[in-house]
């Protein structure tokens, strides 16, 4: 076996992470302190993006049998690939968690380090072991660790927790459902093969298309709301709507077409459309900024 530094990077599935990792500046550029103290700014963005690889890290254990079984991932994952070891993967999984545990005790406080411990293990343990296998509302639930981003990194910057960046978690935990579930269409028979109870296979796909509509409504109401919650400017309010619109769009067509190549649409526009929306709560929360800052 020949491990190399890029597989320990694949085990954080750095794709997720660097989605992750946007949020998490959106939440420290809105709570607007660590502004002031850059490098104090890098080292808590840095110890959330080792909270999201080491559960990733964790994932990525757990179902090393199913990776290895399902199509998407038998060929592009490290341990089906047996490029790392099972006892390296859990070790990295670890030493990475405890690092950013720590480090967020350092430099942010105990509130954020506790945020990133329970994180970790609620997706490494509760969602990947418990949950995914045995619920089809396992990605609804399951979205609340990947919504953490903002969440810790206010705490991190200022000891507590406000409503900007809980409407912030509310955004990614709307949009979480809409895109799993355009992607577990285009992947059913992966899902069916290891028998996790994604919902096209519970309910069927015309749900699963109505189910991800009603979401996708519910995350642009929700942002389009966030100005007059004074949780956003002009500037997010402009790309609030003009990305809604078309998040909106998609869903719908993708609902009428029922067809993979419309699901999978879905899902590629779900990810510029989450890196897009908050790349305008940074722009705007700096714009806003008054300038002796």
């Amino acid at each position: 076996m020949s491990s190399s530094v890029l597989d320990y990077i694949l085990l954080t599935k750095p794709r997720i992470v660097l989605l992750v990792m946007i949020t998490a500046v959106a939440g420290l550029v809105v709570e607007g302190s660590l502004l002031r103290d850059p490098a104090r700014f890098a080292l808590v963005l840095f110890a959330i993006t080792l909270t999201a690889g080491s559960a990733n890290a964790f994932n990525q254990y757990f179902e090393r049998d199913l990776d290895a079984a399902m199509a998407r991932t038998r060929k592009r994952r490290p341990l089906p690939l047996h490029r790392v070891s099972e006892r390296g993967a859990l070790t990295f999984a670890i030493g990475v968690g405890a690092a950013s545990v720590v480090l967020l005790w350092w430099v942010g406080n105990p509130l954020s380090a506790w945020l990133a411990l329970g994180t970790i293990v609620f997706y490494g343990f509760f969602y990947t072991l418990w949950l995914k296998p045995r619920t089809v509302h396992n990605i609804v639930i399951g979205g609340a660790a990947g919504a953490m981003g903002p969440v810790i990194a206010w705490a991190a910057a200022s000891g507590g927790i406000a409503l900007a960046p809980v409407l912030l978690f509310l955004v990614i935990f709307l949009w979480t459902p809409p895109h799993f579930w355009a992607l577990a269409l285009c992947l059913q028979e992966d899902y069916r093969l290891v028998r996790i109870p994604m919902l096209p296979i519970v309910k069927g796909e015309a749900e699963t298309y109505r189910q991800i509509e009603l979401y996708t409504i519910a995350l642009v109401v929700l942002t389009l709301a966030m100005p007059f919650l004074h949780a956003g400017g002009a500037i997010f309010a402009a790309v609030a709507a003009a990305c809604g619109g078309v998040f909106i769009w998609k869903a719908v067509r993708a609902r009428r077409a029922a067809t993979v190549p419309s699901a999978w649409n879905v899902f590629s526009y779900s990810i510029v459309y989450l890196f897009v929306l908050f790349l305008g709560v940074i722009v705007d929360a700096i714009w806003r900024i008054p300038l002796h800052i």
